[in-house]
């Protein structure tokens, strides 16, 4: 049986005075969800959502029941918008995955709707499992923007996607197989909107328990601004009931010629080339060995294989496989080295001839690099301005916040003019700050 360890952390953030967020780690099912909808609507649907998907999960754990639950989750948020007007446009994400059985043992069902994520971590690679239910990313699917207008589009955070009052939309769903070691992450944007996938990445593959990891994650968002609510449930799968070594141990004997058909073929004498199903090249003492007519018994009598009837023959041949293995060996390491090295200059190119209009100790600066940092390149400053953020419109601080990219330096600096301007047309008002408890709120489930 596959056993995992879980755990839940939760913070309202740095300016928001409600949480809308909720989440669930009950023993095999996991899930969080991210309410809207207006005082007190999103946190309202968030909770009638994740206690409809557990109450309809539980009978039977299965990846239909999963998709049943969700669908139930998002009737109950309908039913209870439509019994209140004042929750009439409340409306929540929901990303969900359950421990489930299937014939060939337990997997993880997956059912996501809205812009919260699932993330895996396997052999310390970080994999996003689900897809962002909104206006630029379903129009990247489409193939009308790129990745990198998707990620910059003024319009990332209106969803496609949700449960609620505004119409049934069915859940994305999918399985996956556990194996012991996985990581799973479920969080909601409040984390994504802080952290890139590196920055998440390196958070998880660098803290060993659930509950501190969850942690971490969310003082890591905080630090960067915690701008929206955080939430993050953690996911390890610490036994897979001998899965992973089953796996493993049928890799090697399917690699070892001792247990395949060319082995027994091999044994009885059989050229390998032709025997059996499975094939694999001869290695160079193998070649060399049947050029000078060796068999497994000793010298081979008669004539070497490689004479022609005069008597004449090649003896030099059974050093020319290895060689010609090495010469290709090495112009395939020559190549490899240019495209990487061509690879990184490209990267080092686009990462340092970027511009963006950011924050710098409360004074809106210049950039030079992408926001956040590309890779290894971090961005540095090329001109600090006398701007205040505190001076900047209501309206542009978001932008400045987020990074506001722009195609050239003095692209940036007519930016910075207008929002000079802007500043002195308008009363520039603070975006509200609200004290909360500094710790986050954690449940752990074994």
């Amino acid at each position: 049986m596959t056993t995992v360890r879980a755990a839940v952390a939760t913070h309202v953030g740095q300016r928001r005075q409600n949480n809308e967020d909720s989440a669930l780690a009950h023993e095999r099912l996991f899930a969080v969800a991210d309410g809207m909808g207006g005082y007190h609507g999103g946190e309202i649907a968030s909770a009638t959502a994740i206690e409809a998907l557990r109450n309809h999960f539980s009978p039977s754990p299965t990846l239909d029941r999963l998709e049943a639950a969700v669908l139930e989750a998002g009737r109950a948020v309908q039913e209870r918008a439509l019994a209140d007007s004042d929750l009439r446009q409340m409306g929540t994400t929901l990303s969900a995955v359950a421990l489930v059985d299937s014939p060939d043992g337990d997997v993880f069902a997956i059912a996501h709707i809205g812009d919260s994520r699932i993330y895996l971590l396997r052999d310390g690679e970080l994999s996003q499992l689900t897809d962002d239910h909104t206006v630029p990313e379903d129009l990247k699917r489409a193939g009308q923007l790129s990745e990198a207008e998707a990620a910059v589009d003024p319009r990332r955070h209106i969803i496609t996607r949700v449960l609620g009052a505004t119409g049934d939309h069915a859940p994305d769903m999918q399985t996956l197989v556990p194996y012991a070691g996985d990581r799973l992450l479920l969080c909601s944007d409040g984390l994504t909107d802080e952290l890139n996938d590196n920055q998440i990445a390196s958070a998880m593959r660098g803290i060993a328990g659930a509950e501190e990891t969850a942690r971490r994650l969310v003082d890591m968002a905080n630090e960067k601004g915690g701008r929206d609510n955080i939430t993050v449930v953690v996911v390890d799968v610490v036994d897979d009931d001998d899965r992973a070594s089953t796996a493993s141990a049928a890799l090697h004997a399917a690699d070892d010629p001792r247990t395949s058909t060319y082995g027994e073929a091999a044994a009885a004498g059989a050229t390998p080339q032709t025997t059996g199903t499975r094939r694999r090249l001869m290695t160079a003492e193998e070649r060399n060995a049947q050029l000078r007519g060796l068999s497994r018994e000793g010298e081979h009598e008669g004539p070497a294989p490689w004479e022609t009837p005069s008597g004449r023959g090649f003896a030099d041949e059974p050093d020319l496989p290895t060689r010609r293995l090495t010469l290709r060996v090495a112009a395939f390491l020559v190549v490899l080295l240019l495209v990487v090295g061509g690879s990184a200059g490209a990267v080092a190119w686009y990462a340092r001839n970027s511009w963006f209009v950011g924050s710098h100790e409360g004074r809106v600066t210049i950039f030079k690099g992408r926001p956040g940092g590309l890779l290894w390149f971090d961005p540095t400053v090329e001109e600090e301005t006398d701007l205040t953020v505190a001076a900047v419109p209501v309206a542009r601080l978001d932008a400045v916040e987020d990074g506001h990219e722009v195609a050239s330096l003095d692209e940036a600096r007519a930016y910075v003019r207008n929002l000079r301007r802007d500043s002195q047309l308008t009363s520039p008002a603070s975006p509200t700050t609200t004290t909360t408890d500094p710790s986050a709120t954690t449940t752990s489930s074994p």
